[in-house]
């Protein structure tokens, strides 16, 4: 491993038990000095490779599930993470969920329940573009949406958000201890580079697609969200599932970050081929001596 790859990954890793200052103490637009730009197109083409060579290991071996979380703010780079880290992946071993609002079936069942049916499999790799953490974070700065749940009415006071941190904890202690590994990455991106983003959307016709007036409506609520974000990650930042802050106003850097960290967490579990038993290896000479029998 290479000294950059330690330092970028150690960087990003939210300290246990830290407060969380996202304006005074994380940079949305720090890199690491020895790394440009130039550099991470060859770093990142790299790390795809490495990605795509553990994957394969990984899904034939099928003890652990791999779980990664993106979080952030609208035009934070999500979208583009996804498209780029993961474009040398087996779509076999790989499936991503966008999670919007919740439908009314949704709503009948606990919050976690749409999440759980969108877990991955062992040997499988899952994404979730936003996920549960938007029950403590838009529902949050949005009370009009708790009230709107069906919950009984005494659920919908007191802390229900230390109530639901709890959960969200408790919850992803049982995955670990299950095998499904949680990475989970929160794209911290600036008010002024958002701004410039959403104006990319207005002027460039590739982009407009992804204009929404809803987008634009949330800005009014930035400092709500970063107030909810700060206690979201203190309070959910676990042993067993920690944060990790990823400076997202250049997406290069947060591309290249996001993969390194995945990467030293899938050698961390070394994934390896099955073995062939004895039984296995005998089958296997059969089968060889039947082919070769053939004309």
């Amino acid at each position: 491993m290479r000294k950059w790859q330690r330092r970028l990954v150690e960087s990003l890793r939210l300290s246990s038990g830290a407060r969380v200052d996202l304006n005074r103490d994380f940079d949305p637009a720090a890199t690491l000095p020895d790394i440009k730009k130039e550099q991470s197109e060859i770093f990142l083409s790299e790390g795809i490779q490495r990605l795509a060579e553990f994957q394969d290991k990984f899904y034939a071996q099928n003890t652990y599930g791999l779980l990664i979380i993106l979080q952030g703010m609208d035009a934070a780079g999500k979208d583009g993470v996804i498209r780029h880290v993961m474009s040398g992946l087996n779509p076999q071993g790989c499936q991503v969920n966008s999670f919007k609002a919740p439908t009314a079936e949704e709503l009948d069942h606990d919050f976690l329940w749409r999440h759980v049916c969108a877990l991955p499999a062992r040997g499988r790799i899952g994404i979730f573009n936003r996920s549960y953490y938007e029950e403590v974070l838009i529902a949050r700065v949005h009370p009009e949406i708790l009230r709107k749940q069906p919950l009984p009415p005494g659920l919908k006071t007191g802390d229900v958000w230390a109530r639901r941190f709890e959960e969200i904890n408790d919850f992803e202690k049982y995955l670990g201890e299950n095998g499904i590994v949680v990475l989970k990455f929160f794209l911290h991106l600036s008010k002024a580079e958002q701004k410039k983003r959403f104006l990319d959307r207005i002027d460039l016709p590739e982009k407009r697609w992804k204009y929404s007036s809803a987008d634009i409506r949330e800005r009014r609520f930035w400092n709500a969200y970063m107030s909810a974000y700060e206690d979201m990650l203190r309070h959910t930042n676990t042993q067993w599932a920690p944060w990790h802050i990823v400076p997202a106003d250049r997406k290069w850097y947060a591309r290249l970050a996001v993969a390194e960290v995945i990467i030293q967490t899938f050698a961390g579990l070394d994934p390896q081929y099955p073995r062939a038993d004895a039984a296995r290896k005998k089958e296997l000479a059969e089968v060889r001596r039947l082919l070769e029998r053939e004309d």
